[in-house]
């Protein structure tokens, strides 16, 4: 357990945070922290909407202003967690305000050398990819550390975003295009087999609340019991699919359709689209 002002059983001591930007997903990385340890009080919020901060401050707690250099005070931490299109602005205005803080940024598609750039060449900057699943805290963020940031905060960085999920460190930058694409855009992909599961299951005589508890349990119960098993998908898929039986003849027409290479192909357009926003989004134009 993480106590705020004290420290942890593993010797480590919360840090003081601000999250620039009071939408879902800071609400989500919020609730995880507050599930950790983290106190309230050390936790701040600046988002220019006053329904943002109302409702922010009313679901977790924390302290929410319009403020930029109110709610820096005392922060040992600024999470950029704006839209894209908003984070240089964002970031300029902030830059005179930083004094060699940790910056984490979910903000996707800005590459970490611009937004040094935007800083003022602040280094100490962490660039993560988080996705929608953090909102129930089963999120998954592929994490990558510009050179000037520390083991501690790296550490730092590891336990805000891991308390909205799994976390998983990257060596390279450009890596996290491909995160974006496989993990960023993943759940619509899972969304959309979930509704054409659903679908087929109406097309087989079903009302639509018994499509959907076909559907979203065996989708649901398949991922736990990959989770939990050391084999991998193929030998799990191998096992259900009898030889003559009825699963074969399914998975005959996805191969048939080559499912597989239409997955590779989309995430590979995803991929590409994410590149294709870091060269925009960091343009200066």
């Amino acid at each position: 357990m993480l106590i705020s002002g004290i420290v942890s059983n593993d010797g480590w001591l919360p840090m003081k945070l601000v999250f620039i930007g009071g939408g879902n997903m800071a609400s989500a990385m919020i609730g995880g922290l507050l599930r950790q340890g983290w106190q309230a009080g050390d936790i701040a919020v600046v988002d220019i909407a006053a329904e943002a901060r109302e409702r922010i401050a009313k679901a977790t707690g924390v302290r929410a202003c319009a403020d930029i250099a109110g709610g820096l005070a005392g922060a040992e931490c600024v999470i950029f967690a704006v839209k894209p299109q908003q984070l240089r602005a964002t970031a300029q205005a902030v830059a005179p305000l930083l004094q060699g803080r940790l910056v984490v940024t979910i903000a996707a598609g800005i590459r970490s050398g611009d937004l040094a750039r935007w800083l003022g060449n602040h280094e100490r900057i962490v660039r993560a990819m988080p996705n929608t699943p953090a909102l129930v805290l089963a999120g998954m963020s592929g994490l990558y550390a510009r050179p000037a940031v520390t083991s501690a905060d790296r550490d730092a960085a590891q336990r805000i975003l891991g308390a909205a999920g799994k976390t998983l460190w990257l060596d390279r930058e450009e890596q996290i295009d491909a995160v974006t694409a496989v993990s960023g855009s993943g759940p619509a992909y899972v969304f959309y087999f979930l509704e054409a599961l659903e679908d087929a299951a109406r097309a087989q005589g079903f009302d639509a609340a018994a499509a959907r508890q076909l559907a979203l349990q065996t989708v649901a119960g398949s991922v736990k019991l990959a989770a939990e098993s050391s084999e991998p998908p193929s030998v799990l898929r191998a096992r259900v699919t009898s030889k003559g039986g009825t699963t074969e003849r399914g998975i005959a027409v996805l191969e048939a359709r080559t499912m597989k290479a239409i997955v590779d192909e989309a995430v590979a357009a995803a991929a590409r689209r994410s590149r294709e926003l870091g060269d925009e989004l960091g343009a200066d134009t």
